[in-house]
């Protein structure tokens, strides 16, 4: 995904990173360059929104289940492929 304005962070690299980015796995500087181009890039924040909202509904309704170990790998590649398809 690109929005097509030029950052210095890629948008396909932000949106990768958002799980890390809200779990707060990055280092300082990777978590500034992440809020930086979120605070500039229209369609990554309305995506980041998206991925909030969606890890806060499970967390919710989730959070005492015990959760398969493949199930976050499986997830993010869905919605890889969701996105592919989306782009073509």
């Amino acid at each position: 995904m690109s929005c097509g304005d030029h950052h210095d962070t890629d948008c396909g690299e932000v949106l990768d990173r958002v799980y890390s980015y809200l779990d707060g796995e990055l280092d300082d500087s990777r978590r500034a360059e992440i809020r930086q181009h979120l605070e500039e890039c229209g369609p990554c924040l309305e995506e980041y929104g998206l991925e909030q909202v969606v890890k806060q509904l499970v967390a919710k309704h989730c959070g005492c289940d015990p959760v398969p170990g493949d199930l976050r790998d499986k997830v993010l590649a869905r919605i890889a492929q969701v996105r592919a398809e989306l782009a073509d």
